[in-house]
């Protein structure tokens, strides 16, 4: 999903006009972004389900919404992300008595952000909850970018094209995958492998970069 993403943020950048941005700082950037971060899950709980695989995933439903009513972490581990987004990342880890609960990713661009939540079953994948807002305009296109190139609308994060994939994992394996602009129609086998495969790799990624110094 985070690749798709990516290609949609290029391709949408090359659309606007770059020499007003030079005159932005990168400390401006982040200022941006702490502003505007997406929030994560807190005491929530999943949507309903289809019947057919209701038994199946209630274990991860309940295990989402045990881990989003944890109030005090045992620890809380931070670390940078570089080189997957065009404004960088930040990856945080949950620990409760010393387990990995959670891992929380976040990737920024000038055309958008994505949060993707991982959620952990007895040290394996259980559910992966990515939210992806693409911005109506690039992050520091104020009015006075938006009056330069005649345009309509200046950059509003209320704006914001959101789309949310859930994705369910049984024994580590995905077993079911839910996206909010989809036509409700089943998944291919082939699509369902390749995504398993993609997540898997971005999850073992943070992993090894939580042991990292």
């Amino acid at each position: 999903m985070k690749n798709k993403y990516l290609q949609s943020i290029f391709i949408l950048l090359i659309t606007f006009h770059w020499g007003y941005a030079g005159s932005f700082s990168d400390e401006w950037f982040s200022t941006k972004k702490d502003t505007i971060s997406i929030k994560e899950s807190l005491n929530e709980e999943d949507i309903e389900t289809n019947e057919y695989l209701k038994d199946r995933l209630k274990p991860i439903q309940s295990n989402f919404k045990r881990i989003n009513s944890i109030l005090k972490w045992t620890s809380i581990k931070k670390k940078n992300i570089e080189g997957e987004s065009a404004e960088g990342g930040e990856a945080t880890y949950y620990y409760k008595n010393k387990r990995l609960e959670k891992i929380m990713a976040r990737h920024y661009g000038e055309m958008g952000q994505v949060l993707i939540e991982y959620y952990l079953l007895n040290g394996k994948l259980s559910f992966v909850f990515e939210k992806e807002y693409q911005y109506n305009r690039p992050l520091f296109y104020d009015t006075k970018a938006m009056k330069e190139n005649n345009d309509t609308e200046a950059f509003d994060f209320e704006k914001s094209e959101i789309t949310e994939t859930r994705n369910y994992f049984e024994k580590g394996s995905l077993l079911h995958i839910v996206n909010s602009q989809d036509c409700g129609a089943p998944f291919s086998g082939e699509y369902m492998r390749e995504e398993d495969k993609s997540i898997q790799n971005d999850f073992k990624r943070l992993l090894k970069l939580e042991k990292a110094k």
